[in-house]
């Protein structure tokens, strides 16, 4: 995908989405679903769509669904596990899941396989401490309708059928213990936004590759968009209605825009490393998707995984996250983001987010110390029998966390993601970043209802043809939950 080879000075849409990524290419389907009359135009700063933090090797793939990851099921301090976030994250996958598969089903989206597989989600428990907390995890999570089916073991002869790169040469004395659903996918969030912006190609969108948003304005009744193409001004864009989602440029640009709901917010940039084979006995040798937990007193960030990966048809695997640091918003970022993003209005929350969170500071500065040696021992405690040799380490994604004021102390959203909206429903802001691309549908149905709702009085009952549980929690219908699952599980090939 290259970019418009000519544009006017001045170009008007109905619906500008600034970004290349899922959550843009998810608005920009649904919008054209609830009003297939309106001018949409996307505006991406790359070459091609898909290439910041929805390309493939930055992102772990998980197709979150709070099956496996210990984030979303903390301990409570009397030692039980709450279940509500993994619960949340979950439903809003089947949201995502639904979507797929109508788009799937309507030849909108090519072969399933294309960006999705089925792949085992586990969780692992190491020592007392971490198999008491998995027990206590799949106990609770059992209970929930949505969540059944999971298997717990600490059968070592079963644990070695399940993950035998991880049980090769590890001490039979060590505690041990494995959950398994079957309902875990792994998913090339890269390719399915690049089909997803393919499909509003064909049904009549700009597309502006090649594009840097520098500001935006209101002007009148209606938003201007500035941007250049390798650092010369390009076309001014006008737009009804804009949605930003251009991931660690979002807070930026609404805050070019001069967005009262922003004032105070800041963000602090952190880059995300793995170790990486393709060595075919290795990866024959684990063909899941492996979460442990973090270790006690440590960030939830620290949680490390061992996912099985397919990228364009080549299988690996992917050990992390190592935590690292670069001043850039964005991979393709520059080094002045961070000390532009600081000003009189956010120094202090920024300032006061590491005197209130000294365990994520402690971690980040450990990270930085941690050398290969340091990453090998990690990554033994999953793979005892690793050699260095066999692994590289690669940089994933950017990511910025959202640093908010709250009572005169400042709060680092680590999970979860946030819309900030202005006041008079025409611009639509995405900040934060994981679960993120699992609960695109969930997201951006949230946002169309924000944006489009008012222009659309039918966008309900439009959405609902390809979401039909929109309306209905699943957690609450556990027969719509089974048809549901069946049906996706059919049209997305993860039987």
């Amino acid at each position: 995908m290259t970019s418009t080879a000519a544009s006017p000075a001045t170009s008007a849409t109905d619906l500008l989405l600034v970004g290349g990524g899922i959550m843009s290419a998810t608005l920009g389907l649904l919008a054209s679903h609830v009003r297939p009359d309106w001018r949409i135009t996307l505006v991406e700063r790359l070459d091609d769509v898909g290439l910041e933090s929805s390309q493939a090797w930055n992102n772990a793939g998980t197709g979150h669904a709070g099956l496996c990851e210990f984030n979303y099921t903390p301990r409570r301090p009397d030692g039980s596990v709450d279940i509500t976030a993994a619960v949340s994250v979950n439903e809003q996958f089947h949201v995502t899941r639904q979507l797929w598969s109508a788009l799937v089903a309507h030849g909108t989206l090519p072969e399933p396989a294309s960006f999705i597989r089925p792949v085992p989600h586990m969780s692992v428990g190491f020592g007392d401490h971490g198999v008491d907390y998995l027990r206590q995890r799949h106990a609770a999570l059992q209970e929930h309708p949505l969540m059944r089916g999971q298997r717990f073991s600490e059968d070592r002869q079963e644990l070695a059928a399940w993950l035998p790169l991880m049980l090769a040469g590890r001490s039979p004395g060590e505690p041990m213990a494995v959950s398994r659903s079957e309902a875990g996918t792994d998913v090339d969030y890269g390719a399915l936004t690049q089909h997803l912006v393919a499909a509003l190609r064909r049904r009549g969108a700009t597309v502006l590759t090649g594009h840097e948003a520098t500001a935006l304005r209101r002007r009148g009744d209606v938003w201007e968009l500035s941007t250049r193409t390798d650092q010369v001004s390009a076309p001014t864009v006008t737009a009804r209605l804009v949605f930003a989602g251009t991931g660690g440029g979002t807070l930026p640009l609404l805050r070019s825009a001069r967005l009262p709901e922003v004032a105070g917010l800041g963000v602090f940039p952190l880059s995300g490393q793995f170790l990486r084979t393709s060595r075919p006995d290795l990866v024959q040798g684990h063909r899941a998707k492996v979460y442990g937990h973090a270790e006690p007193g440590a960030p939830p960030i620290s949680v490390p995984h061992l996912d099985l990966r397919s990228v364009q048809g080549e299988e690996s695997l992917l050990f992390g996250p190592f935590a690292s640091f670069s001043p850039r918003f964005l991979q393709h970022g520059r080094r002045s983001d961070l000390p532009r993003s600081v000003h009189r209005g956010n120094a202090r929350t920024l300032a006061m987010a590491a005197l209130d969170h000294p365990d994520m500071v402690r971690h980040l500065l450990a990270e930085l110390r941690r050398g290969a040696g340091g990453r090998l021992t990690a990554l033994r405690r999953f793979v005892p029998e690793a050699r260095p040799e066999d692994w590289e380490l690669i940089t994933a994604g950017q990511r910025v966390q959202l640093v908010r004021p709250s009572a005169g102390r400042a709060t680092i959203v680590g999970f979860g993601t946030e819309v900030v909206t202005s006041a008079d429903a025409t611009l639509a802001g995405l900040l934060g970043a994981s679960p993120g691309a699992s609960t695109s549908a969930s997201i951006m149905i949230d946002v169309l209802g924000r944006l489009v709702g008012p222009h659309a009085p039918s966008w309900r009952d439009r959405v609902r043809t390809l979401v039909p549980s929109l309306d209905t929690d699943l957690a609450d219908d556990p027969a719509l939950a089974a048809s549901t699952t069946a049906r996706t599980d059919e049209v997305l090939g993860l039987l």
